[in-house]
């Protein structure tokens, strides 16, 4: 039996593929690079427009930023493993890769069901808008998903350091997630098992409720709506964030109905990674494309770069 604090841990991750290492190394850095810009990019955009200072893109920016450090806190570690020869990682540096990625993890969750409400009151109760979405219950509202991201990575961080490691830890995945650090304990998990599928079920749960509630409320809305430019205007302020919850919860439910066998690793770990390296990347991308605000906003940003750089150009000539 090994202290804690002494373990290792070696993360296989795709090391069962070593003809892809390169293949797969270049992939992950472009996907990761589009996060960075993406997810910073899109901060920076509704920092810098004015038009974009509503409370919706107050909660994107925030899920942005939560976004930009999940994949921060997982992709290096996988990058790097992907060309090095020793793939090992220190309990405590594993440990801090969970804590992290646990409390983005668990604020997105909530941060979507954020943005329900926020479409809910702009779609049902458009003329209180303003009134109810008001700065200090925005706040409140961001505050709430990082807050109990906190203390659920807390939480569960504290009884993974109550156990014990021995002999060899190899992990059969690239990222140090909750089921695969208790697999390779040699203490009793039962309460740490437990305790981890306790939030998980809630955190999945109450998250969904409160956006299929939401969601059955618009549409009912939508649907009395006696215009179809205003449907059709109430559809679409919906499409970029139904598009979101749809691919982040589908593949936490997928995750879930996967049978936990030896046969079940690789599709487990191909699910894993587009929940931490992909879905990051997805979410600044689906915002951007799909939302007429946003590109509006980018244009007017290129056209004063441009007139910013004709004008010295022309101020230079002069001199």
């Amino acid at each position: 039996m090994q202290h804690v604090s002494s373990s290792t841990f070696t993360l296989l991750g795709f090391s069962e593929y070593p003809d892809l290492q390169i293949p797969l190394f270049l992939l992950f850095l472009t996907v990761y690079t589009v996060t960075v810009v993406g997810n910073l990019g899109m901060i920076m955009i509704i920092r810098v427009s004015p038009q974009l200072h509503t409370p919706m893109y107050f909660f994107l920016s925030h899920l942005s930023f939560v976004d930009f450090c999940y994949s921060t806190t997982v992709t290096p570690k996988l990058l790097e493993n992907l060309v090095v020869e020793d793939r090992t990682i220190s309990f405590i540096g594993c440990i801090v890769q969970f804590l992290l990625a646990c409390i983005f993890a668990v604020s997105e969750t909530f941060m979507l069901a954020v943005m329900a409400y926020d479409r809910f009151v702009a779609v049902c109760n458009p003329l209180l808008y303003k009134a109810v979405m008001s700065q200090k219950l925005c706040a409140s509202l961001v505050a709430g998903p990082y807050s109990w991201g906190i203390v659920s990575s807390l939480t569960l961080t504290y009884f993974l350091l109550t156990l014990s490691f021995c002999g060899s830890n190899v992990i059969n995945n690239f990222v140090c997630e909750h089921s695969v650090i208790v697999s390779v304990s040699c203490s009793d998990t039962y309460i740490s098992q437990v305790l981890c599928f306790a939030i998980a079920m809630f955190n999945e749960v109450s998250s969904l409720v409160i956006i299929l509630t939401t969601y059955i409320f618009i549409f009912v809305t939508v649907i009395k709506m006696p215009s179809a430019g205003g449907r059709q205007k109430a559809f679409s302020t919906c499409a970029s964030h139904l598009t979101a919850i749809t691919i982040f919860h589908g593949t936490v439910l997928f995750l879930y109905c996967v049978p936990n066998s030896k046969n079940s690793w690789l599709i487990i770990k191909v699910g894993s990674l587009f929940y931490t390296v992909v879905i990051p990347m997805l979410n600044p991308l689906i915002y951007s494309l799909r939302n007429k605000d946003v590109k509006e906003s980018v244009r007017k940003l290129i056209n004063h770069s441009i007139n910013i750089k004709i004008i010295t150009q022309n101020v230079g000539g002069e001199c």
